[in-house]
């Protein structure tokens, strides 16, 4: 149950008229049991040394060592996949239900969950690309190509085979591909990430609704500040205090502590309430 002025506010803020934007991180998807991948389960040997998450993650990593850095992403596609969506991704499928084209999702989370919540792609931002994505590591064009079938699953264990080797390539010029996914060495941009879609969408929206993210990467703090300076109204929604939540409080808006998968129905019954 929401207190009674948080519902007011949000009711407010939907009626009039603006977008609603969500914006995940991995605190969502957490509560679905995928790790952060930050923890002991992100951390990843080669050889005899051990390499943080920030290092893996990174374009100079793949171009030294690309198998690693796929059997990596394997191992982690494999996790996503196991798991399934929670209430916290249906609430967020219920919102666009309400709202169509008034609604959009920026989202940090590569795992698929949302697509396989029911969130359409149409109006669903992957700020930091996708486990389920290729494209060709040489560049050869700027199409983003689906996952190739076949590829087997991938235990942390599993090594890199012959057969992965042969399906992981670019569908154009069979070069060798790379995970669709936003590196720590590399920037948002438009055509792979929607960077300035996201900045657009955040200049029209009235209700901005974070959820399970800490503000550690640029683009959400980005569409934070656009959103405050507009005058929209935020509600963060984590299990923990933290910066997006403190920023809300200081301009009128709310720190929901709780999981989003308690907290995000409830915010969705009092949008359509209001709709």
């Amino acid at each position: 149950m929401l207190p009674d002025e948080v519902i007011a506010a949000v009711q407010a803020a939907v009626r009039t008229r603006r977008r609603v934007t969500v914006v995940t991180g991995a605190g969502i998807s957490a509560e679905s049991g995928i790790p952060t991948f930050r923890g002991e389960e992100g951390y990843w040997r080669i050889g005899s040394q051990h390499y943080r998450p920030e290092q893996m993650a990174t374009h100079a990593t793949f171009r030294r060592a690309p198998e690693e850095v796929w059997r990596w992403y394997l191992y982690r596609r494999t996790v996503c996949h196991r798991a399934a969506p929670n209430a916290g991704h249906a609430a967020v499928v219920a919102m666009e239900a309400t709202l169509g084209d008034r609604f959009a999702l920026i989202t940090q989370n590569v795992d698929g969950l949302h697509g396989r919540a029911g969130s359409s792609l149409a109006r669903t931002c992957h700020v930091h690309g996708s486990l389920d994505q290729i494209r060709c590591a040489r560049g050869c064009t700027p199409e983003v190509h689906p996952f190739p079938a076949g590829v087997a699953d991938h235990d942390r264990d599993t090594p890199f085979t012959d057969d992965d080797r042969a399906l992981l390539v670019c569908p154009r010029c069979q070069g060798p591909a790379r995970p669709h996914i936003l590196w720590f060495d590399e920037s948002y941009d438009e055509r792979f990430y929607r960077f300035e879609t996201s900045l657009r969408l955040a200049a029209e929206t009235g209700l901005l609704v974070t959820v399970g993210t800490s503000g550690a990467t640029n683009l959400p703090n980005h569409v934070l500040q656009i959103v405050l300076r507009a005058g929209g109204l935020v509600v963060d929604v984590n299990v923990d205090e933290n910066p997006f939540g403190r920023a809300a409080q200081r301009h009128g808006g709310f720190a929901l502590v709780g999981p989003s998968g308690s907290i995000l129905p409830a915010l969705a019954e009092a949008i359509a309430a209001a709709v």
